[in-house]
Parts: structure tokens; C-alpha cells; sequence
């Protein structure tokens, strides 16, 4: 099956190109943003590959009540307009309710369902109606094959601009699986594939900052893997403290080491295409 070509700005999701969406979990203070974008920026460019800029203006699928959800949609959709105009980078945020839809289409180019949502069907058509790209985020409790249902919503709404994230599956005990027949199994829906490698290794019902609740160390190994499978682009979660991060402090990404786990990767999507 052909895979369709989705555009975001000047990114042909889906093309030869690789793409990555990246950076912090969720919108902190103006430092912590502004100096994760200026290093993502320099990345990209001496790497070529393009950024699709990520932060959540809430969340709020958190653990607990008391952790921290974020700035709200007001404040957060300022922070991300600011971002892409003086980077000129794409934005991307998710959404949870379908209140918050319009005032995001404003500012964001793609819009992001959370996998727990993934199969509300108001929030995804509301999200589809606005014309944006839609990435939808594989729901852990899903078969692959099964993002169809989704996608086939969205495109019930009038919009086939979407991209299928991988995320891992819930396999108990708090661990995620990834299962490289995803990749596939989502490919042959038609859609661009990401592969959405920090969320992976998370470890579920454990403090965001308990070093134990996330395994960082199998990040280069996920990440090698998938672009040897051939997905079109990488979900990866940057931050400049990651210890210090606010949300998912045990599995983002140093965005200082950001170049060099990009490396490998790089070389064997080159690698790949020769297979596709």
C-alpha cells in the first residue's frame, strides 16, 4: 500500500525524509523552553532533518492530582506562538477536551490525541474538523491494526491529514512492550509512522521523578530499532535538566545529547529506505 504524504509547514511527513517531533514534556518556564528550541534548532540544521516543536500545555493524565499539569491553554498556546515565530519550527500540542479544539487550531499545526483518548469519538472529530494534521497516539490498549478505528473517524469528519504514533503497549507490572510488528501492522493503514521513543520507557504508577520511573538506558537501543524498521519520523521528548523536569523527569531526553543519539539513528533510516 502506498503511505499518503502529510504536510506540515515545509515537513513531507512520510516522504524519504526523516522528521522528529521533540521537546519538553510539558510547558515549563520560559528558560527551560526557549533553550531546548535554540539547541533543537542548531541539531537539526547541522543533522538536516526537520523539527516538529512539542509541548503539552496541559496534561492531564498525570498519576496524581498534585503533580504538575501544566499552564493551562491560555498561557501554554502564548508560550508555543512565541516559539514558532522566533524558530520558525511547527507546533505541536495535544488536546483533551473538545472545548479546547479551537483556540489550539489557532496556534498549533498539529494537533495531538493522547492514547487514553484516542478512541473518544467528540474529541477526535472535533480535533479532525479544524482541517490540522491529527497525530494520534497508539492507545495501549489497542491491536495496531486497530488505529483504523480512529483514523476512520477522523476521516468520517473530512479529514485524512493524519499521523499513527507508536507508543508501546501496557504488558502489566508497569512496563510498556514495544512490538516492532506495529510499525507494520500501522504502515499498512495508509499514514505516516512515528515512533514515540521516551514515552516507551516509561514505567507506569512510579513518581515522575523516581529515577526508577523510567529506563533511559534502552533509549538508543529503541530507537536504533525503529529506524531500522523504517518508521517515517521519532517521538522524542528533550529537556535541558531532565532530572529536573517537571513531567517524565526519568525518560526524557538531554536535549545536550540530542546530536548524538540522532547519529545512528540518521544513518540507519538512509539504511532502510533502501528496503522499503
Amino acid at each position: 500500500m502506498s503511505k499518503k504524504i502529510v504536510q506540515v509547514g515545509d515537513i513531507a511527513c512520510g516522504s524519504e525524509q526523516l522528521f522528529v517531533i521533540s521537546g519538553p514534556c510539558v510547558i515549563e518556564e520560559e528558560s527551560t523552553m526557549m533553550k531546548t528550541a535554540e539547541m533543537l534548532k542548531e541539531v537539526s540544521e547541522r543533522l538536516g532533518f526537520p523539527v516538529i516543536y512539542k509541548s503539552s500545555f496541559q496534561k492531564d493524565n498525570r498519576s496524581t492530582a498534585d503533580n504538575y499539569q501544566g499552564p493551562g491553554l491560555e498561557e501554554g498556546l502564548k508560550m508555543l506562538q512565541r516559539i514558532k515565530e522566533e524558530f520558525g519550527f511547527p507546533i505541536l500540542s495535544d488536546v483533551h477536551y473538545p472545548e479546547q479544539v479551537a483556540a489550539a487550531a489557532e496556534v498549533l499545526d498539529v494537533i495531538q490525541i493522547p492514547a487514553y483518548l484516542v478512541m473518544q469519538t467528540t474529541l477526535v472529530q472535533a480535533a479532525a474538523r479544524t482541517g490540522k494534521v491529527i497525530n494520534l497516539k497508539h492507545a495501549q490498549f489497542l491491536a495496531p491494526e486497530n488505529m483504523k478505528l480512529p483514523a476512520g473517524k477522523c476521516e468520517a469528519a473530512g479529514n485524512d491529514q493524519l499521523i499513527l504514533t507508536e507508543r508501546g503497549y501496557a504488558f502489566g507490572y508497569n512496563d510498556l512492550v514495544v512490538d516492532p510488528r506495529s510499525f507494520y501492522l500501522m504502515a499498512q493503514l495508509g499514514y505516516p509512522v512515528v515512533f514515540d521513543v521516551t514515552h516507551s520507557v516509561r514505567r507506569y504508577g512510579i513518581p515522575s521523578a523516581d529515577p526508577k520511573g523510567g529506563n533511559r538506558e534502552f533509549l538508543p537501543t529503541l530507537a536504533r530499532a525503529g529506524a531500522a524498521a523504517g518508521v517515517d519520523g521519532f517521538f522524542i521528548e528533550t529537556h535541558p535538566e531532565p532530572e529536573k523536569a517537571l513531567c517524565d523527569a526519568a525518560s526524557q531526553l538531554c536535549v545536550y545529547d540530542f546530536e548524538e543519539f540522532m547519529k545512528p539513528v540518521l544513518e540507519l533510516h538512509q539504511v532502510a529506505l533502501k528496503y522499503r
